[in-house]
């Protein structure tokens, strides 16, 4: 069930991903002083989202670790570990345009620290996946 905390930062992140987006889109299409409205609504809206996404990632990030700890041997692997990555590519796009949007070097540090994070949440999720998957076969047969 640790894995499924994980999935709260999907939602944020696409949110924040989308007023960026949505408030990019608005600078050609509304007239003023819509377009520019829109586009401070985004990083009005989009800080205060990542703000909480990155407490609720401290948070989900210590239960799975102390999770980890307490269990001996590590948290088992289910196909649940598919939670851990989706979240986090939401969180990085999200981080990605609100570091564009407000200038950020510490936001745009975070979007790089959170797509090391992506890349080896992926990579373990998938070999581990390959692994669940050949070690099926080869019992199945």
């Amino acid at each position: 069930m640790v894995p499924t905390l994980w999935i709260v930062l999907g939602p944020l992140g696409q949110s924040i991903t989308a007023a960026h987006l949505l408030g990019s889109a608005a600078a050609g299409v509304l007239p003023a002083p819509y377009g520019t409205g829109a586009q401070v609504f985004a990083l009005f809206y989009g800080l205060p989202a990542f703000g909480f996404a990155m407490l609720w990632l401290a948070l989900a990030a210590t239960i799975t670790l102390r999770t980890h700890r307490s269990s001996g041997g590590g948290v088992p692997f289910t196909l649940a570990w598919w939670s851990f990555v989706f979240p986090v590519g939401t969180l990085v796009t999200g981080a990605t345009g609100l570091a564009a949007r407000s200038h950020a070097h510490v936001i745009a540090a975070l979007a790089v620290v959170l797509y090391v994070v992506l890349v080896a949440a992926w990579a373990t999720t998938a070999i581990r996946t390959t692994h669940a998957l050949g070690s099926d076969l080869r019992h199945s047969g």
